[in-house]
Order: C-alpha cells, then structure tokens, then sequence
C-alpha cells in the first residue's frame, strides 16, 4: 500500500516537468531530476515514477530536436511547424495524465518513450 507522501512526491516528478513548459526550457528534465534524485531511494514507486517522466522528457526532447532540424528544410517547414506543436501539445496532455495517475497510486508508463533509464 502506497502512502500519500510517496503519491505526492511521485505527482511531483511528473508535475515538476511543467515548468519547461511554461516557464525555463529544458526545466521538464532537471525538475523532474531533481524530484527523482532526492526521492528515489526512499520508494520504489518514486523511483519508478521518477524514471518514467526522465524517460518520456528525455525522449521529448529529442522529437522536438527533430522537428527543429526537419525546419532546416525548406521544403519540410510546414510538416514540422505541424509536428513541433503536435509533440508539444501530447508533452504536455501526457505529463498531466501521468501526474493525475501518480497522485492515484497507479503505475504509468508513458507512450512513445525511449527507456534510458530502466
């Protein structure tokens, strides 16, 4: 059985990816770093939780890199205007399901991730 304080921290390793939506780029990776790293060997579900945002920013990152590079391209600007609000917008929708989940003691794993960190 989970105790709140383990729900709420593993909600904050989601929820602290926020900020590198709205406020700091690149915060969606160190904020949440920062959670996992503080309270990753108190809880196997925060560690768990902490892995999974990492894993999804990370891997988010790397889809808008990609976007970016695939506007180098004259030809390719529409698709990756497109692309780049797409990837953003699922970033986004996804880090507040995972959060919502966490906070309800259930174990997300995030769509479209590539697992660096297992």
């Amino acid at each position: 059985m989970l105790t709140k304080e383990e729900k709420n921290w593993a909600m904050l390793c989601h929820l602290s990816a926020l900020l590198g939506f709205v406020l700091v780029p690149s915060a969606n990776v160190w904020a949440p770093l920062i959670v996992w790293i503080l309270k990753k060997n108190d809880s196997p579900f925060v560690d768990e939780q902490g892995k999974e945002s990492l894993n999804f920013h990370i891997s988010w990152w790397i889809y808008i890199f990609v976007a970016g590079a695939m506007a180098a391209t004259i030809i390719l600007i529409p698709f990756a205007a497109i692309l780049a609000g797409f990837v953003y917008l699922l970033g986004l929708i996804y880090t507040i399901v995972a959060a919502v989940a966490a906070s309800n003691g259930q174990h997300y794993r995030y769509p479209f991730t590539i697992r660096f960190f297992q």
